[in-house]
């Protein structure tokens, strides 16, 4: 269970803010209040908080002004907006000014508390400060990824070799920098390296360093990989496309911990725990004579096996949560909702790249976006995905279904008199999903 954050609830009524401080507390948040804007911003300029929840209709300045003026101010805390109901406009507003979220009062309390922690998770997420799949482990709600974390934490601590298996793009150097930070080499170097990203020749010059004149072109001594991760980890991807002289000099290392320098035959100790990874078969390379089942012997004391991304469908939400956030900031762009369209294509796309590919097309969309939504941009989206037109109407797929959105969803809440939780029961989407396709769509209020 992720910890709980540090919340400021922000309302001109005691009442109010007396009932969300113990429904915020006993959720595990560490909650603090302040009874007016004004005072608020004294409180976000003095600490440090996660969240800002605040009520909507406030004397002097409401809580689209105070949003607004923490922005101004650059504080980083996400914001709740707490609305009464037929509050539209102000709702989209606050959408559109920033806001994480917003709670329409009288309403299932639960639903405050699912935003809460969809909040939570991504803070969780970004202060692993990892490169490309930073929720790999502890945020997954996968059980196959669940697994591959049990076994991490018995092996991390070892000085066992790893193989990890899995598809390109799935986050094999991620998880290696995993192991390596919770093992007892932490403060030690993790050094990467990339078999396939070198020739023969120069890869082993890479591996094992030289010395001067060892060949045409070696004009003083250089240190290999292997001596750079002294006393650490050593992290061999795409292991597996080794050559066959390479391997007989890798399994030479592993059998006495030690290396030459090319162009010497002095002998140097090495202290490195080494971790692979490969996307093949290493059954099916070892019945094809491509690599040495001893050497297999040797760097497959453990092997975990990442599951691509088709089959932890539960994590899809941790990871677009994240990299929404994360493309947002590099890019200064303040985005906060993704169209159906959008969203459905995110959910239903095999992503035959994985998070990699994930991360690539979000950032995309992200730099596309506009008015802070995500639209699905057909420029973006690979090929084999692209539906096509009708061949009846001039108007694309999309365009049909999106005014044919428009239209009834306008029907819908002129039927329930803008009623805005019974026209979100009928359409079958939450509230806040109502909310944007209001303001995708520029309806009237």
């Amino acid at each position: 269970m992720n910890p709980g954050l540090s919340i400021l609830v922000v309302d001109d009524e005691a009442e109010y803010r007396q009932l969300f401080h113990i429904l915020l507390r006993d959720a595990g948040h560490e909650v603090d209040d302040a009874a007016s804007a004004a005072d608020a911003l004294t409180k976000l300029a003095a600490n440090a908080y996660d969240l800002v929840l605040s009520d909507l209709v406030m004397p002097n300045m409401d809580g689209i002004g105070l949003l607004r003026a923490m922005k101004a101010m650059g504080v980083p805390a996400e914001v709740i907006i707490v609305t009464g109901y037929g509050s539209i406009r102000n709702a989209v507003e606050a959408i559109r000014s920033g806001a994480f979220s917003y709670f329409i009062k009288g309403t299932d309390p639960g639903e405050l508390l699912h935003e809460i922690e969809k909040i939570n998770r991504l803070k969780q997420i970004v202060r692993t400060e990892l490169d490309l799949n930073e929720p790999l482990l502890s945020a997954s709600a996968s059980p196959k990824m669940r697994q591959v974390e049990h076994v991490v934490e018995k092996v991390a601590a070892t000085d066992l070799s790893v193989l990890l298996s899995g598809e390109s793009g799935v986050g094999k150097e991620v998880l290696a920098r995993h192991v390596h930070d919770n093992s007892l080499r932490k403060d030690g170097p993790f050094v990467a390296i990339n078999c396939q990203a070198f020739p023969e020749n120069l890869l082993e010059a890479e591996l094992f360093g030289y010395e001067k004149g060892a060949f045409t072109g070696a004009v003083g001594r250089r240190i290999g990989r292997f001596e750079e991760a002294q006393g650490g980890t050593f992290f061999l991807d795409e292991a597996l496309e080794l050559s066959p002289a390479i391997q007989v000099k890798l399994l030479r290392v592993l059998e006495n911990r030690s290396i030459e320098r090319l162009g010497s035959n002095k002998s140097i100790d090495i202290d490195i725990r080494l971790i692979s990874a490969t996307n093949k078969s290493a059954k099916e390379e070892i019945a094809a004579s491509r690599f040495r089942q001893d050497l297999l012997f040797r760097i497959n004391a453990v092997n975990i096996q990442i599951p691509p991304l088709r089959e932890r469908r539960e994590d899809l939400d941790m990871f677009i949560s994240y990299f929404v956030a994360r493309f947002s900031r590099k890019y200064n762009r303040a985005v906060t909702a993704i169209s159906d369209e959008a969203s459905e294509f995110l959910k239903t796309y095999p992503f035959p790249g994985n998070v990699r590919e994930l991360s690539n097309i979000i950032e995309k969309l992200v730099v596309f976006s506009q008015e802070g939504q995500i639209e699905l941009d057909e420029s973006v989206v690979p090929t084999d995905y692209a539906q096509p037109s009708t061949g009846i109407d001039s108007r694309s797929l999309r365009e049909l279904r999106k005014e044919t959105e428009k239209s009834y969803i306008e029907k819908v809440l002129i039927h329930y008199n803008y009623d805005i939780g019974e026209a979100a029961n009928h359409l079958g989407i939450t509230k806040r999903h109502l909310f944007n396709k209001i303001s995708e769509f520029g309806l009237k209020y």
